[in-house]
């Protein structure tokens, strides 16, 4: 299993993230944001087959794209249709979902469940396109426990509530532990690999306590304990659009521990540190110095300010390398 990413969109335009999650027999896709034309060079399948939309919060440069994403699937009825964001993320999806005239829906069978994240609970709304999205229905309310909101058999995503004058989300998504066989044990305890290693890596209900190799019977436990090896999967942070002063690195830093890969706003120089606080926004030193405490492995930065131009793009690079030097920008975008 492996998570995939493409940042979308341009240096100094709007941004979005769109991730694969490859399970090896399946793949789940999640897009981050939806800035505008972000989607422009997504594939008409690959938009109809993403699996969760998260919004960090919900500023113009960060849904102006939603059209282009619902055009394609607000018939579609193959998945369900799943929008996350911050509190008031029902209100501002059904003015999208409102924002053209609508006739010949009452047969329409799509529907979008639109889950607004509060700090301990998240609400979820159903809107129905044979209503033409009018009626907003409080579907349920449910506790938010461990930060955790989408929780499957390949993966998880996490959430943090972080302050950009208004609630801007953070979000984690990590693939669950890889399991293998030791195949140097397995060859230490005389066996050869066979159907019945499937037996051995996932356990099954109401299964019995051995298992037959080659006509002698094991103990299924004991086999599990010396031949099966866990490691941790893949991670990837998405990260913007909020204050990074110490409280938030003070947050972030142990929830990001080890992370793979940490994509993160850079808006200001260094030098601009007072613009960075006065908009609740990050200098790249300030995303540098998280990714460093945090000791992720890679970072890309993105959602640039077009207030510079591209020589200071990269300074603003030089700066973040300065303090964590596996800095990036996204394939493609730079340029010298």
């Amino acid at each position: 299993m492996t998570i995939h990413f493409d940042v979308l969109g341009d240096a100094g335009r709007d941004n979005a993230v769109f991730v694969c999650i490859d399970s090896g027999q399946d793949t789940s896709r999640l897009l981050f944001d939806c800035g505008e034309k972000c989607l422009s060079d997504v594939s008409v399948s690959e938009i109809h087959d993403i699996d969760h939309v998260f919004f960090s919060h919900l500023h113009m440069d960060h849904v102006a794209g939603f059209d282009h994403f619902f055009r394609l699937t607000y018939l579609r009825t193959t998945k369900p249709n799943l929008i996350w964001g911050p509190s008031g993320s029902s209100q501002i999806m059904q003015h999208r979902f409102q924002d053209s005239l609508w006739n010949l829906y009452e047969d329409l069978t799509s529907q979008f469940d639109v889950h607004d994240i509060y700090s301990d609970h998240i609400v979820i709304t159903r809107f129905f396109a044979n209503e033409a999205f009018a009626t907003a229905h409080l579907l349920e309310t449910r506790p938010l426990v461990n930060h955790t909101i989408v929780n499957t058999e390949e993966y998880s995503v996490q959430v943090y509530q972080m302050d950009h004058m208004t609630p801007s989300m953070a979000y984690i998504v990590r693939e669950k532990p890889h399991v293998n066989v030791d195949t140097t044990k397995l060859a230490a305890l005389g066996l050869r690999p066979g159907e019945w290693l499937k037996h051995i890596k996932t356990p099954q209900p109401k299964e019995s306590p051995t298992v037959q190799i080659e006509g002698q019977t094991y103990q299924l436990e004991e086999l599990r304990q010396q031949l099966l090896v866990e490691t941790p999967g893949d991670s990837l942070a998405y990260l913007t659009d909020f204050l990074m002063d110490e409280k938030a690195q003070e947050q972030l830093a142990p929830v990001l521990q080890n992370c793979t890969v940490m994509i993160c706003e850079s808006q200001y120089l260094a030098a601009d540190r007072a613009l960075a606080d006065k908009h609740y926004h990050m200098t790249a030193t300030q995303v540098a110095e998280t990714a460093r405490r945090a000791n992720v492995q890679q970072l890309v930065l993105f959602h640039l300010s077009d207030r510079y131009n591209k020589t200071e793009w990269l300074q603003l690079l030089k700066e973040a390398q300065t303090i964590f030097p596996n800095a990036t920008f996204p394939s493609g975008w730079m340029m010298v």
